[in-house]
Order: structure tokens, then sequence, then C-alpha cells
């Protein structure tokens, strides 16, 4: 977890910019997400309707941060 942070302050101090940084950053936001969501939320083994709502919202906001993107290039 540390790791995926120290990496995408790295690209933010470099000031990369580009679709492919973007994805890059999206895609560390939702394993980053993805792992709070399991284990400090310990959503791991509880009903599938839950961890579906938890999902769908991460994933859905990370979908709507890339098409807003696109639509701005």
């Amino acid at each position: 977890m540390m790791l995926l942070t120290l990496t995408t302050y790295v690209i933010g101090e470099q000031l990369y910019s580009g679709i492919m940084v973007v994805l890059f950053l999206l895609f560390t936001a939702l394993i980053k997400g993805g792992l709070i969501i399991r284990e400090f939320m310990e959503l791991k083994g509880v009903s599938l309707l839950w961890r579906v709502i938890m999902y769908g919202w991460l994933t859905t906001v990370c979908f709507a941060i890339v098409v807003t993107y696109m639509l701005s290039i």
C-alpha cells in the first residue's frame, strides 16, 4: 500500500500527464480502494450485496473519472 502511494506521489511530483498516466493512477486507486474495502472495512466475509455495492461504487467513480478525462481531451 505504501509503495503504491509513493508511486503516485512521485508521478505527481514529476508532472507527468497523458492518458496512460491517468489510467495507471486510477488502476492504482482501484487496487488501494479494493484493499481498503476488503481489509480495513472488513467486508471480505459479508454478504454479496454489500461487496457489490462497495466495489461497484469504487468502479463507478473511477470509470466516471476516465470518461470525464476522455471528454476533456
